[in-house]
């Protein structure tokens, strides 16, 4: 027993396990200095981030010891599970900023379009996985397409447009590393044209339209709609080289800054931390990505390596959305940034995530 857990752990990718560490401190250190800039110290959400932190490194060393080819068997029952679970969020959910998307637990907002954004990974995975020796045919790419819509039109029903639009870029991702034909991309564009064109005069909300349009011109109203962005650039630019120090960014101790722990906590770092901090958060994702795609040649199947790729995809794309909402090239579409923003659903998911990659990784080495 002892010899599996000392071989387990040494087959570890423990520079992986680094950049996510680091990753997630910064995102404490920011979250505490949130805390600081309010009228009375409250560092509730400190101390709830701290147990999400400690619960999630739990399920990441849980899961990297669940097989994942036992994932792979199940994905197709965690699919339907997933829509059972859309759906009684639509019926039985709590709404918070206009989207019923959560439930809540014992004091805690659980937000399931996070973990389904697993299942969908781990499900097309699956499916592209058996296409492997097979010619990628019209048939395959609406069938998985029809899948991951079933997620994606319950996910807008909520609506929460951000989510929607990242398990479509996990799909994008997946069947471009399927190699499809380039016409098939050439359809989703088309498609993407005629869905969002139909989506703005039957669908979208008026507060949504609202945020593309200030994504088109965030500073035509700072007052208003832009407030965010407009409050976000200014932070960003007032960082400098070494920032302000923590605790000590006026946007967001005065409270300028709205969402500073969620969605704008990147703005915050800008701030207090300035360039230098910046590169290092970005250092670390970029360890985190190249490590991922460094290792795919040693990754024996098919089902792993889909799963590393759609895995890294969903995290540099949350990244790279949330980064520009805070720049003001990105509409602001309420999605935080990967391990680092505050909030117990989108960690956990994410710990998850990189316990399976660590279970692919391991059994690559040890399996053969």
């Amino acid at each position: 027993m002892f010899n599996r857990l000392k071989s387990h752990f040494y087959n570890f990718d423990w520079i992986i396990m680094a950049a996510v560490l680091l990753l997630v401190s910064f995102g404490l250190v920011e979250i505490y200095s949130v805390a600081l800039g309010r009228e009375s110290l409250d560092l509730l959400n400190f101390h709830k981030q701290i147990f999400f932190v400690v619960f999630g490194f739990v399920l990441l060393i849980t899961f990297s010891f669940i097989d994942y080819y036992f994932l792979k068997s199940i994905s197709r029952y965690l699919f339907f599970f997933g829509v059972i679970f859309l759906l009684s969020v639509l019926i039985f959910g709590e709404t918070i900023r206009g989207t019923k998307g959560w439930f809540n637990v014992a004091g805690f907002s659980l937000q399931p379009v996070e973990f389904i954004k697993i299942i969908l990974i781990l499900f097309l995975a699956n499916y592209f996985s058996g296409l492997a020796t097979k010619i990628k045919t019209t048939k395959n790419f609406f069938i998985s397409a029809g899948y991951t819509l079933v997620f994606v039109g319950l996910v807008l029903m909520q609506p929460d447009f951000g989510s929607a639009l990242i398990l479509s870029a996990i799909w994008i991702v997946l069947i471009m590393a399927a190699d499809f034909n380039l016409k098939y991309f050439l359809a989703i564009g088309l498609a993407a044209v005629i869905l969002f064109s139909s989506a703005w005069f039957f669908f979208f909300k008026d507060y949504q339209k609202e945020r593309i349009m200030t994504f088109v011109s965030p500073t035509a109203n700072s007052l208003e709609s832009g407030y965010n962005i407009s409050q976000a650039i200014i932070a960003i630019g007032s960082g400098g080289i070494t920032g302000k120090g923590v605790g000590f960014g006026s946007q967001s101790q005065l409270k300028f800054l709205p969402e500073a722990q969620n969605d704008f906590i990147f703005a915050v770092i800008s701030e207090e931390l300035g360039f230098l901090g910046v590169s290092l958060v970005l250092s670390f994702y970029f360890i985190l990505f190249f490590r991922c795609f460094s290792i795919l040649k040693k990754i024996n199947n098919d089902f792993g390596i889909y799963f590393l790729i759609g895995a890294s995809g969903l995290i540099f794309i949350q990244m790279f959305i949330n980064i520009g909402m805070n720049l003001g090239i990105m509409p602001v579409v309420g999605l935080p940034l990967p391990f680092i923003s505050y909030g117990g659903s989108s960690l956990l998911s994410l710990m998850i995530i990189v316990g399976i990659m660590q279970n692919i990784i391991i059994k690559s080495k040890t399996r053969y």
